[in-house]
């Protein structure tokens, strides 16, 4: 997908909604109820960073009807948001409340997300395209990417034991998820002024549940585990009304 085709002021609205939404929540999670430092980061995750791969691939493609501008909701999260999170949790997890730079700057490297998204910005941004043996593989994978992302959202929600979480807690993150952020989206859309399928693109994106990576970022550094599983559980269960409401309003 070549830069110069990103859709700038639509992804300005969701970077809009995105910022409000987790910078709220990770205030909020402290102001509301007494979180840790560490868990903020979490907290704030859990409110507004979006599940763009798994569930938002097949959304777009039915209600959008191509995965264009997810592309550039997944490059903003995994490039932006993902390691400003990642920045605070390393901080919280030292002992002396440093940011290990050495650990940060290996990131990329360590996150084949991270690394693959700057590659394809790299080869996009050079002009670079793949050799036919080569695209006409990832054409075969990327065939089975919807089939295979919808068993592995619903592998990765299943727990024998599932953790517990405040129910006002998750009911502020729901409310976040599922309404304030794709309320903001659409107010920044309209601000920007969007067109009809812009802001339709916009609002779903924003309407999508919370990711799971907030629960493998969690279980990671140990922090905040309860509230990020049981806030992918219940986004994802109550994002189809939020769904289908944007999209018989927009569509």
């Amino acid at each position: 997908m070549p830069l110069s085709g990103f859709a700038g002021r639509s992804l300005l609205a969701f970077g809009v909604s995105t910022a409000a939404v987790v910078g709220f929540g990770w205030v909020g999670a402290s102001w509301l109820f007494g979180r840790t430092p560490g868990e903020r980061p979490i907290w704030g995750m859990a409110a507004g960073y979006v599940n763009s791969a798994n569930l938002g691939i097949p959304i777009a493609t039915q209600v959008l009807g191509n995965v264009s501008f997810l592309a550039e909701v997944v490059l903003l999260q995994v490039l932006v948001v993902t390691p400003v999170i990642v920045v605070a949790l390393d901080r919280h997890s030292d002992p002396a409340g440093r940011v290990r730079v050495r650990r940060i700057a290996s990131l990329p490297v360590r996150n084949p997300v991270i690394l693959a998204s700057l590659l394809g910005v790299a080869c996009s941004a050079a002009g670079l395209h793949l050799p036919s043996a080569a695209g006409a593989s990832l054409t075969l994978l990327s065939g089975a990417a919807v089939p295979a992302a919808l068993v592995a959202l619903g592998a990765s929600l299943h727990r024998t034991a599932p953790p517990r979480a405040e129910p006002a807690e998750l009911a502020v993150i729901t409310a976040l998820k599922l309404v304030a952020q794709p309320v903001i989206a659409y107010a920044a859309g309209l601000a920007l002024h969007l067109s009809a399928p812009q802001l339709l693109a916009v609002v779903v994106c924003a309407g999508l549940p919370t990711a799971q990576n907030t629960f493998i970022f969690g279980q990671e550094y140990g922090v905040g585990e309860a509230v990020a599983n049981r806030a992918v559980v219940v986004t994802t269960t109550l994002s189809l009304a939020t769904l289908a409401a944007a999209a018989a309003l927009l569509g």
